[in-house]
C-alpha cells in the first residue's frame, strides 16, 4: 500500500472507461453516490456528458511510484458554464469584453449536480498526513494543467470546507454561496420534527401535507427493485417538462435514467404521485451514507401543494427512517426556509491564469463573501424553529 511519499505521477484520462471502477471506487468511496464510478459513467456512457454537450472528461489520476493509483478527480473541460449551479457568467462576459477568452475553462465538478462533497478524491487507506501531501500535489497539478493548457481558469465546485481550506492556502481563490438544507436532530417521527417548529409553522405544515393528498392522490417511495421501467418513463417526461419549462432544455437523456436504475438503483430513492392509477408527478433523491440528496422534480399538471409534499416532507420522513443526519434540497429556493430547511454555506474554489483578472475577482469574491454571510445570518432569523431563549 502507498504510503503518500512516493514520486507520483498524474496522468489526464479522456474517459471514465479509462479506468476500471474497482480504482475509481477505492479513492471515491461509495458513501457519495455522485462521485462514484456507477454515477459518472452513467453520465458519460449515455451521452449526457461529452465533448459536444460542453463537458469534455478530463478526469485527473494521481499514481505513486509503483503505479498504483491513489486519487483520482472528476475533471471536464468546459466550452460553456450551464449545469454548474456555481455562477460565473458575469466573469465570463467581464474577460471577454476585456479581450480575452473565457471558454474553455477546467471544471473540476459532478455534472449538473449542486451538491456538497468531496472532490480530491484520495485513497482513504493512506494516512492522513498523505492524503493532505496528495490534495496538495492535486491542486498544484490542477493549477499547472489550467497553465499548460492554455484554458482561462479552473474552478472546483460545492466542495466541502476542508478542501476548500486547502484550496486557500495554496493560493486558489475562495468562493461561498449557501443552500438550504435539514439536520436530523435525532428525530424518532416526524411528529418529533414539527414539535420543534413554532406553532404556526407546524399548522402549516400539517395543513400542506393533508391538502396535497386532499386531491385523491396516492403519494409514495420506491427504492431499488420497486423502480419499474413504468417509472423511470413517467419521470423522464416529468423532468423534460421541468426542465424546458426553467432551462428551456433538459440535460439529462433517458438512458441515462436507464442506467442510472440498472447502476445506483439501491441508492435512488424515487416519490411518486398517482392520480387515479396514472403516474402525475414525482421527486427522485439519491441516498448517500448520512445525507439524502433531493435532486429532480416535474409533475404533470398543478396539484395543490404536491411539490412541498414530494420534494421536503417525504424527504424528512425517509431522512428521519433511516437515521440519516441530513437532507440537502439542492440549489436555491428561499421557500425551503419555513418547511424546517435552514441555510447553511457551500463553497467553490478557483484558479484565474491571467494574474489582472485574478485580481479583480478576488476583490469581488471578499465583497461577496461578506454578502452571503450577512445573507444566510438575515434568513436564520427567519427560521420556523422554537427560539432556544
Amino acid at each position: 500500500m502507498p504510503d503518500g511519499q512516493d514520486p507520483a505521477t498524474i496522468k489526464i484520462l479522456g474517459a471514465i472507461g479509462d479506468i476500471s471502477a474497482a480504482d475509481w471506487d477505492r479513492c471515491a468511496g461509495l458513501d457519495d453516490p455522485f462521485v462514484t464510478y456507477a454515477f459518472l459513467s452513467a453520465l458519460e456512457d449515455s451521452g449526457s456528458v461529452s465533448a459536444q454537450a460542453g463537458w469534455h472528461p478530463r478526469h485527473m489520476v494521481l499514481e505513486d511510484g509503483q503505479g498504483q493509483i491513489a486519487a483520482v478527480v472528476p475533471l471536464y473541460l468546459k466550452s460553456h458554464s450551464y449545469g454548474e449551479y456555481i455562477f460565473d457568467w458575469n466573469w465570463a462576459d467581464a474577460y471577454q469584453r476585456s479581450g480575452g477568452a473565457y471558454y474553455p475553462k477546467l471544471q473540476a465538478a459532478v455534472p449538473f449536480t449542486p451538491v456538497t462533497g468531496r472532490r480530491l478524491l484520495i485513497d482513504p487507506d493512506l494516512p492522513a498526513a498523505a492524503r493532505t501531501d496528495i490534495q496538495r500535489t492535486l491542486l498544484k497539478g490542477l493549477v499547472q494543467l489550467t497553465e499548460d493548457s492554455g484554458v482561462s481558469s479552473c474552478h472546483l465546485t460545492f466542495i466541502n470546507q476542508q478542501e476548500w481550506q486547502l484550496c486557500g492556502d495554496v493560493g486558489l481563490l475562495q468562493r461561498i454561496d449557501r443552500q438550504f438544507h435539514w439536520l436530523n436532530e435525532g428525530y424518532r417521527t416526524f411528529d418529533d420534527f414539527l414539535a420543534t417548529l413554532t406553532s404556526r409553522k407546524r399548522k402549516s405544515i400539517r395543513r400542506e401535507r393533508k391538502g396535497a393528498l386532499q386531491s385523491g392522490l396516492t403519494i409514495g417511495r420506491l427504492t431499488g427493485a420497486q423502480i419499474k421501467p413504468r417509472h423511470w418513463d413517467a419521470f423522464y417526461g416529468f423532468y423534460r417538462d421541468t426542465s424546458e419549462r426553467k432551462w428551456g432544455q433538459a440535460y439529462l437523456n433517458r438512458e441515462f435514467f436507464d442506467l442510472l436504475g440498472q447502476r445506483l438503483a439501491d441508492k435512488v430513492m424515487l416519490v411518486m404521485a398517482e392520480d387515479g392509477g396514472d403516474l402525475v408527478g414525482g421527486a427522485l433523491n439519491m441516498i448517500g451514507a448520512q445525507t439524502l440528496f433531493g435532486r429532480y422534480w416535474g409533475c404533470l399538471d398543478h396539484y395543490k401543494f404536491l411539490h412541498f409534499e414530494a420534494c421536503y416532507y417525504q424527504a424528512i420522513e425517509f431522512a428521519i427512517e433511516n437515521g440519516l443526519g441530513k437532507v440537502e434540497a439542492g440549489a436555491q429556493g428561499q421557500h425551503k426556509l419555513q418547511r424546517g430547511y435552514l441555510p447553511h454555506t457551500t463553497y467553490s474554489a478557483h484558479w484565474i491564469a491571467d494574474p489582472g483578472f485574478r485580481k479583480a475577482v478576488s476583490a469581488f469574491l471578499v465583497q461577496e463573501r461578506d454578502a452571503v454571510g450577512d445573507e444566510i445570518d438575515a434568513l436564520t432569523t427567519y427560521s420556523p424553529f422554537k427560539s432556544n431563549d
